[in-house]
């Protein structure tokens, strides 16, 4: 049987800023996003039978149509049924490592690895634009999560513009095992607390989005300045979510103690992220937010920034 396995990487944001609001009832965003090298393994394998089937290990990751991984692979069987027709249904497994519900994209970097081996295992020949368009239909982050690397986005999160990479600095993640925040709640929320601030009008959103092409957050990647990096990590979000979750403003203050670039919540959470300018910096981090773990529910990761998104890791076309 033909198989393809891939590896899925996780991401962050380094800067998340709320403009407004969308007609399609989604936000208006502006953000830096960044891939990591923390990942799921994602393997792809051609069955005899017209059936998507989705195996995983971890209880909170579902095997039906619930998962977007499942709905990666029901988009390109509705979209290509010659080549379904043709090749068959196909089996997924996902080896997962990604925390669950933390604001580092795993579902949407999984569907992202679909996408791309089914185009592969199907001979599809598609390009990288036309995946993100596929993409950009199951999930914001999921274009994103194909190419990966470090990009602005903008819109609802789906128009990429591709940045230098900075793949020379850690991070160190925090998640506590308990703690799950809902994207949607989030994103309600600050549209109930904060909605009279947003930016109105069509031309307003767009000249808003485009101006953080050269913010300070931009200029600092270009000029490869992890200091100023560090201290220009913002995510708007946290301003719902930290009152509702105190124990996540105490595990950043943790890691700003530490000695690190900087910290900030990932995404709507609940995952916290330190910047470290080396893996020394990133294990002090790491060892001061063991010491904090009271109770013992925290999971805590080193990974390093990378610079690529989906990548194939063996095939057998046999």
């Amino acid at each position: 049987m033909r198989s393809y396995s891939l590896t899925s990487p996780a991401k962050i944001n380094l800067y998340l800023e709320i403009i407004g609001d969308r007609p399609d009832g989604y936000h208006e965003l502006a953000m830096v996003l960044q891939s990591i090298d923390l990942a799921d393994r994602i393997d792809l394998r051609s069955i005899s039978t017209d059936t998507i089937s989705v195996r995983c290990a971890h209880p909170q990751v579902p095997s039906d149509c619930t998962n977007l991984a499942y709905q990666a692979a029901a988009l390109i069987a509705a979209e290509f049924p010659d080549a379904f027709a043709q090749f068959g249904g196909v089996e997924i497994t996902i080896d997962k490592h990604i925390p669950i519900a933390a604001g580092l994209a795993g579902g949407s970097s999984n569907a992202a690895a679909v996408l791309v081996g089914l185009d592969l295992l199907w001979q599809l020949g598609l390009t990288q634009s036309e995946l993100e368009e596929l993409g950009s239909q199951l999930g914001s982050d999921v274009p994103f999560c194909i190419a990966g690397g470090s990009a602005i986005a903008t819109g609802r999160g789906e128009k990429l513009s591709p940045l230098p990479s900075i793949d020379n600095l850690y991070v160190v993640l925090g998640k506590y095992r308990n703690l799950d925040v809902a994207t949607a709640w989030a994103y309600q929320t600050y549209r109930a607390q904060y909605g009279n601030s947003y930016v109105a009008g069509k031309q307003d959103l767009k000249a808003r989005a485009a101006a953080v092409h050269s913010s300070s957050m931009v200029q600092a990647i270009i000029h490869e300045d992890p200091i100023a990096i560090g201290q220009r990590l913002h995510n708007d979000l946290e301003r719902v979510v930290i009152p509702a979750y105190p124990q996540i403003l105490l595990l950043k203050e943790t890691f700003q103690t530490a000695g690190c670039l900087g910290a900030m919540m990932s995404g709507s959470g609940s995952t916290v992220f330190a910047l470290c300018d080396s893996e020394q910096q990133a294990q002090k981090v790491q060892q001061q937010g063991r010491n904090l773990a009271q109770p013992k529910d925290l999971d805590l990761f080193i990974a390093r920034l990378t610079s690529t998104g989906i990548q194939v890791l063996s095939s057998d076309k046999d």
